[in-house]
């Protein structure tokens, strides 16, 4: 008789899954949280660090710490810093802002420079001269003591705008905080360049923040 081929079947047997335990689902719930907690770190980390790119995208900025723009800060808002620390500037801040919008530069940086430079006024020669940047004395203007010395703070205020529109900006191509500090207060000058630049850029994020107060 002819041998008769079995059909090969499939094995119908099925391996038991495991049945989930306590420790098991602990041990699964702990990797999940710590995965969840990994990922929103990695994202908090890279939000803070394309925050001030975005700022400054939608401030009109063309980067980070770009002093060109439109303000970020209101008048009103000017005037309430420079009261809190006593200015002898105190109430000029629509000129402050006004100058900002015609040389194209948001005056948050201008009121840290005057903040970095004599403490809104209080401090130094500026009492005396009222410049707002602390300029150097050039050939055929009025000087005292070796800086610029103007009859108002209006004047002060323009013609810190001018010179950083014009020589900085337009004439040299400088237009971030990291790049005018070195040229305008270098480390030769007796002045700390990294400092500068970390205190500028940290009242300005203040400010725009509504904070008045540098703590």
């Amino acid at each position: 008789m002819p041998r008769v081929k079995r059909r090969a079947y499939r094995a119908t047997y099925r391996k038991k899954r495991p049945r989930m335990t306590f420790s098991s689902a602990f041990r699964l719930s702990v990797v999940v949280v710590a995965s969840v907690a990994i990922g929103i770190g990695i994202l908090s980390l890279l939000i803070s660090t394309l925050t001030p790119h975005l700022a400054s995208r939608l401030n009109g900025s063309a980067g980070p710490y770009n002093v060109t723009g439109k303000p970020t800060i209101s008048a009103g808002f000017i005037n309430s810093v420079l009261d809190h620390y006593h200015s002898p500037a105190h109430g000029k801040g629509q000129a402050l802002y006004d100058d900002g919008v015609k040389y194209d530069i948001d005056p948050a940086y201008a009121l840290a420079f005057f903040m970095q430079e004599s403490q809104m006024g209080t401090q130094g020669v500026a009492s005396v001269t009222h410049s707002l940047g602390n300029i150097r004395s050039t050939p055929g203007h009025p000087s005292y003591h070796g800086y610029r010395k103007y009859d108002t703070w209006e004047e002060g205020f323009e013609d810190w705008y001018r010179l950083i529109s014009q020589e900085y900006i337009q004439n040299w191509g400088l237009t971030t905080v990291d790049q005018i500090i070195p040229v305008y207060a270098p480390n030769s000058d007796n002045n700390n360049e990294e400092q500068y630049i970390s205190s500028v850029e940290y009242m300005v994020n203040r400010w725009r923040n509504g904070y008045v107060e540098i703590s």
